[in-house]
C-alpha cells in the first residue's frame, strides 16, 4: 500500500475492529478518508438497493445525487462493470453525472461483501483535475476488501 495511506489505513482498521454493520463501516470509512486528504472534496458510498440501482449512503462533503442507476455516470459504470473507474477529467467521461459542478476528477471503487456480492461503490470526487492515480486505486481497493469482504451483507 502506498505510504500516504498507511496512517489512515491503520486508523480505519482500528476503528472498524469488531464492527459488522455495513452502514456503520461505510460512515466510518467515509469520514476517515475525507478528513485525511485535502483533495477529497466528496467522499462516500452509493449502496446497491435493488438490481441496477444505487442510492446514496454515508458520505462527507456537499450534497450528492440521491439515486444513480447502473446505466449512468461513473458510479453506475463502476457498479455495472464491477471494476474501479479512475477518471482524471470528469468532463471527458461519457454520461458523467454532475452532482457538484466543481468536481474535476473522480475515483469510484466497487465494494463487495464476503460472498462476493456487490453491496456499494465508494465514490471520491476532487475539485482538482487528475487528482487520483494507480496508487490511490490500489490503496482504496485494498481497504474496501479488508473492511467489507470479511462481512456478509
Amino acid at each position: 500500500m502506498h505510504p500516504r495511506y498507511a496512517d489512515v489505513h491503520a486508523a480505519i482498521r482500528s476503528l472498524c475492529e469488531g464492527e459488522d454493520d455495513p452502514i456503520a463501516l461505510m460512515a466510518t470509512v467515509a469520514c476517515e478518508l475525507h478528513h485525511s486528504f485535502d483533495h477529497f472534496n466528496w467522499t462516500g458510498f452509493y449502496r446497491v438497493v435493488s438490481p441496477g440501482l444505487l442510492k446514496i449512503g454515508p458520505y462527507q462533503g456537499g450534497h450528492g445525487c440521491l439515486v444513480i442507476p447502473f446505466a449512468r455516470g461513473v458510479c453506475g459504470a463502476a457498479a455495472r462493470e464491477e471494476r474501479t473507474q479512475l477518471v482524471p477529467d470528469v468532463d471527458a467521461f461519457p454520461g458523467h453525472i454532475a452532482c457538484a459542478s466543481s468536481t474535476r476528477s473522480e475515483i469510484v471503487v466497487p465494494v463487495f461483501d464476503a460472498s462476493g456480492a456487490l453491496i456499494a461503490v465508494l465514490d471520491v470526487d476532487s475539485d482538482t483535475p487528475d487528482a487520483f492515480d494507480k496508487d490511490d486505486q490500489e490503496a482504496l481497493e485494498t481497504l474496501m476488501a479488508e473492511v467489507f469482504a470479511k462481512h456478509p451483507a
